[in-house]
């Protein structure tokens, strides 16, 4: 128990270090504007850039604290143990428990975040005029979202010990083959059942707009299916754009509040970054990637789940299936932990190679550019980030360095 509560502690130390770091870098460069948003950022959208940072900042110190206590608590404080049996004595079926035991889970883990959610939502984003949710709605979209999770939770988990009991030395392979084929067929049907229950998708309201639209995706080779804008402003004023779907019912899905500011021209730049993704492969390739860890992971939860140390690990004697996975679970994102960077990384590069095929396909790096400078100021984006931290954590290259990269001809990948 003792290694694994320091490897722990020291995960979970390094990330509040490195956010810390990141706080203090961004507030002893809160009053400088890189150059290359100076045309878009002036001294009064530097002082909000600054403020919104510092609080999101803070408080995502304070919330991951938070977790990370409540997780170690759980793990290491003999709350898991307690919850096994006590899930244990509901009911005489493994399944039932099982299933019992990650819906439980999972709908603690959405009640503990409520709190977290309610200040970020009506404190920090209203405080910074971002919020446009209200109470009513937020309560909504909760209910909603916790309903899905503990079906779809409930249902997997009951799906996957039933093969686990049926098959008992091939059951990791059956396990991988259900969550991959699930996994495909949420991507299919969330367009039409799931994101129907949180969003108004209606055609574009802009004149011409679908038109250029499904051109640039026609010169790209994408078939585009609909094209579409969805009610985001119901619930904030930060702006996106996206594709959702697989094969030909792939859709282009706009945010409502990118027309408050967005010329044309700078919206088929964005979603020329998008279709980047797309002609790259980078959406199968991070999908494939997905499934073939998820595939190794199940092999070596199938030869290590019965290891009569296991327990021991989290200071119990005995404990069952479902609570020796989730001890295994908890242990391979310790293992992990130091594998982020290079997740960051790749993704990073992601975003270079979109960046380079949106400037070859739009042919306008300054449309792309003026986009992301856009984006940065309407969105309060952090300016400064430290170069540790954005190496560590960051999906995307700092806005600074991406801009001047595509101003600077086509983005190196």
């Amino acid at each position: 128990m003792t290694g694994f509560l320091i490897a722990f502690v020291l995960v979970a130390v390094v990330s509040l270090a490195l956010k810390v770091l990141n706080l203090r870098h961004q507030t002893a460069r809160g009053d400088q504007v890189p150059p290359e948003l100076a045309d878009v950022v002036d001294a009064e959208r530097l002082a909000k850039i600054a403020a919104y940072t510092r609080d999101r900042a803070r408080f995502g110190i304070m919330s991951g604290a938070v977790r990370e206590l409540a997780v170690g608590l759980f793990l290491f404080g003999g709350v898991l143990g307690a919850y096994d049996r006590f899930v244990s004595e509901l009911t005489d079926s493994p399944i039932a428990a099982g299933a019992l035991f990650f819906v439980g889970l999972s709908l603690a883990s959405a009640v503990f975040g409520v709190p977290f959610s309610l200040y970020g939502s009506f404190r920090i984003e209203a405080r910074h005029g971002f919020n446009r949710m209200t109470p009513a709605l937020f309560v909504t979209d909760f209910l909603k979202s916790t309903l899905l999770s503990l079906v779809l939770v409930g249902a997997l988990s009951a799906a996957a010990l039933t093969l686990i009991a049926t098959y008992p030395g091939s059951w990791w392979f059956l396990v991988w083959a259900l969550f991959v084929v699930v996994s495909l067929g949420l991507t299919y049907a969330a367009p039409a059942l799931i994101e129907p229950l949180f969003f108004r998708m209606k055609p574009l309201h802009v004149a011409g707009l679908e038109a250029e639209v499904r051109a640039l995706a026609e010169q790209a080779g994408v078939q585009v299916s609909r094209v579409l804008e969805v009610d985001a402003s119901r619930r904030s004023s930060h702006s996106n754009a996206y594709f959702t779907g697989i094969g030909h019912v792939k859709r282009v899905v706009l945010f409502d509040t990118l027309f408050d500011h967005m010329k044309h021209g700078e919206i088929l730049a964005i979603l020329a970054h998008e279709l980047g993704h797309w002609k790259r492969h980078h959406v199968l390739v991070r999908t494939v990637w997905s499934y073939a860890v998820l595939f190794v992971g199940l092999y070596l939860a199938f030869r290590l789940t019965p290891a009569a140390r296991l327990p021991e690990l989290v200071g119990l004697e005995s404990a069952s299936l479902p609570a020796r996975l989730l001890v295994l679970g908890a242990l391979a994102s310790v293992v992990t932990f130091p594998l982020t960077p290079l997740s960051s990384s790749w993704s990073r590069r992601h975003e270079r190679e979109a960046d380079a095929f949106a400037v070859t396909l739009h042919r306008r790096p300054e449309d792309l550019a003026n986009a992301l400078k856009k984006l940065a100021s309407e969105n309060l984006s952090a300016l400064h980030p430290h170069a540790l931290y954005a190496w560590f954590y960051y999906s995307h290259p700092p806005m600074a360095e991406r801009v001047r990269g595509i101003l600077a001809g086509v983005p190196k990948a």
